[in-house]
């Protein structure tokens, strides 16, 4: 049976010495060992695009200022508005000729793909055309009132879709998708659209024929 105190003149389980090699060092080793310092975690990484993109802006909003920005992002091309270093869940609105100054600045830092760029320049150099139609492949007919927006048409489907550069007051553009369901009116997609550049030259070219931009 082990003495409670050693030949030291010290409990045993206490002494450097007599406990060394015994069940008890490892008793002492955790009760008068100090504790290492934990380590400070590692700050998360701002979250935020880093891929290439021009910017407008910045514009007030409610929430606080604005920029807009025409991303390049994986699978086609992003329009939204960032504040806080996040996109806005809205769609992108900013002065006409604002709009633009950022596909101009697009093109020239190469955002685009040879051929999106080319139908993107020619949609900028439309000139207005008064004889403009209202009928399309998206199933607007030329009978009704000059619309106030430049639309390219797409489908998925049954469900109809388009993206829209409208007119609103004092001087501004919202770039917009709208969606159309079987026997359903026409629907705004309150959203940030990401979409292949070709659809924004057909739009922008639109919009430019009917004077908007």
């Amino acid at each position: 049976m082990n003495s409670l105190f050693c030949r030291h003149n010290r409990f045993t389980a206490d002494c450097p010495i007599c406990s060394k090699g015994t069940v008890l060092e490892t008793k002492h080793s955790s009760t008068s060992g100090a504790r290492k310092p934990a380590k400070p975690k590692a700050a998360p990484a701002e979250k935020g695009f880093r891929g290439p993109y021009s910017s407008a802006g910045p514009y007030e909003r409610e929430a606080g200022e604005v920029t807009v920005r025409l991303e390049k992002v994986p699978g086609g091309v992003r329009l939204a508005e960032w504040g806080g270093g996040k996109p806005a869940p809205r769609a992108p609105v900013l002065p006409a000729g604002d709009l633009r100054a950022l596909v101009l600045e697009a093109l020239d830092r190469e955002l685009f793909g040879e051929r999106d760029a080319d139908a993107l320049r020619d949609a900028l150099a439309a000139e207005p055309d008064p004889q403009v139609s209202d009928a399309g492949p998206d199933g607007v007919g030329s009978s009704a009132p000059a619309r106030p927006w430049g639309a390219s048409g797409g489908r998925a489907g049954d469900m109809l879709d388009q993206l829209r550069v409208e007119a609103l007051e004092a001087g501004d553009l919202r770039v917009a998708r709208w969606i159309q369901r079987p026997r359903a009116e026409w629907e705004l997609v309150d959203a940030p659209p990401m979409l292949p550049g070709v659809r924004y030259a057909v739009a922008l070219a639109d919009a430019s024929a009917r004077g908007l931009i």
